[in-house]
């Protein structure tokens, strides 16, 4: 880990190989460069397909790509090609933390599996995730997010609310998984910075949403019960956005106390004493009864009124905000929620800002997504590769 005299972030002077594509991989390592780190996205000369989802200027910096992809820098190699193998020991040897995607059969077949590259830089954290658990009967099966949404429990999930078997209306298997694998890179990292020791790291996404999804649903499963799974709250048929006169609010109320405020706050004082919703235990026993009542009681009131009713007794609210109403939040706005980016390739880009806050070492937005092979020359050159070697890369890749 090199050290750098301005600090830009936690992860300052972490070199970031990246070898990942579409969802799961960039967003892990988006948190590493926004949290300082050099970012280096290693891409085939066809580039990672996102590129071409949605339009963009150039053709080839979509808006998913660049939702994924900021605070990166890309260099372009084949690895099928004796000249882009060397460059790569090049760079690993200068590099901290290597990621991929891919199962491990790729990894072997090309040579880039934690076996052969540990002998070439023995501190490397060489971080992946792929669908299953190494090693288990399903260890080299293809999964993508929908899979996983479907074996995970998430699309039972929403049919038990539903009545309709759907995916989650996002990736939130690749997200999540993403945000795990960034952490788990982060806490190698620090293992590394007590003992030296660099490591492999493997998440599998399928135990990763299973783990995820089941610290709520797994309930009567503790005891052992292979039936009665699922937490009764979040499955009621009445936790939704409740209806008012005029639109929709959002409330949520936990404690005793918070449950007694609320039930005031809409006309219902006398349902405190009910035996059934007094305390806790009981109310988790008869939640959807109780969330019934308050649905008939927040009808009675304008959105307006159940605001302020809400904010009087100092209870969790809000309103349900549409994606296309965000962009002009005055609180987004207030915080800078929506930085802008004046990107060359692209002009004007706006995106979001990082939400985790570091008083001493905060994150930084450096620069927008990058165009394919754009530091290819620069980063080959860093590490000693000739000028003959580098137009030899960027001729067999179609970028010199």
């Amino acid at each position: 880990m090199t050290k750098s005299s301005k600090n830009l972030g936690p992860l300052t002077g972490v070199r970031v190989l990246d070898f990942t594509i579409n969802v799961l991989g960039p967003v892990a390592t988006q948190i590493l460069g926004d949290m300082g780190a050099e970012v280096i996205k290693v891409e085939t000369p066809a580039g990672d397909p996102m590129r071409l989802i949605g339009t963009s200027k150039t053709g080839a910096l979509g808006p998913f790509f660049q939702t994924t992809n900021r605070n990166k820098k890309s260099i372009v190699l084949n690895l099928k090609r004796p000249e882009c193998k060397k460059a790569l020991i090049a760079l690993l040897k200068t590099s901290d933390v290597f990621v991929h995607n891919m199962r491990q059969a790729a990894t072997e077949r090309l040579g880039i599996d934690y076996q052969k590259l540990k002998l070439i830089n023995s501190s490397i954290i060489y971080a992946s995730a792929t669908g299953y658990r190494r090693g288990g009967a399903k260890d080299g099966r293809p999964a993508y997010d929908d899979v996983i949404q479907g074996e995970s429990g998430l699309v039972d999930l929403v049919d038990r609310t539903n009545g309709e078997a759907r995916f989650v209306p996002m990736p939130i298997s690749d997200k999540f998984c993403g945000h795990t694998l960034a952490s788990a890179i982060g806490m190698a990292l620090f293992h590394r910075e007590r003992t030296g020791q660099g490591q492999e790291i493997h998440v599998p996404m399928l135990e990763t949403m299973l783990s995820f999804n089941l610290t709520t649903h797994l309930w009567y499963g503790t005891q052992g019960k292979k039936d009665n799974l699922g937490y009764p709250r979040a499955l009621s048929p009445y936790r939704i956005p409740y209806k008012t006169k005029d639109g929709m609010v959002c409330v949520l109320a936990h404690t005793d106390d918070q449950w007694h405020r609320l039930l005031k706050a809409i006309g219902r004082e006398d349902l405190v004493q009910d035996c059934r919703f007094t305390h806790l235990s009981q109310r988790a026993e008869n939640i959807a009864t109780l969330q019934s009542y308050l649905a008939e009681g927040l009808a009675q009131f304008s959105t307006a009124e159940a605001f302020k009713l809400l904010d009087d007794a100092d209870l969790p609210n809000g309103p349900v905000v549409s994606l296309e109403d965000m962009m002009d939040d005055p609180y987004l706005e207030d915080t800078n929620f929506f930085p802008v980016i004046n990107d060359p390739n692209e002009g004007t880009l706006h995106t979001t800002a990082i939400p985790v806050e570091f008083s001493e070492t905060p994150g930084t937005l450096r620069n927008a997504a990058p165009p394919l092979g754009a530091d290819t020359e620069t980063l080959l050159s860093e590490v000693g590769l000739s000028r003959q070697e580098i137009d030899q890369i960027q001729t067999n890749s179609g970028t010199g």
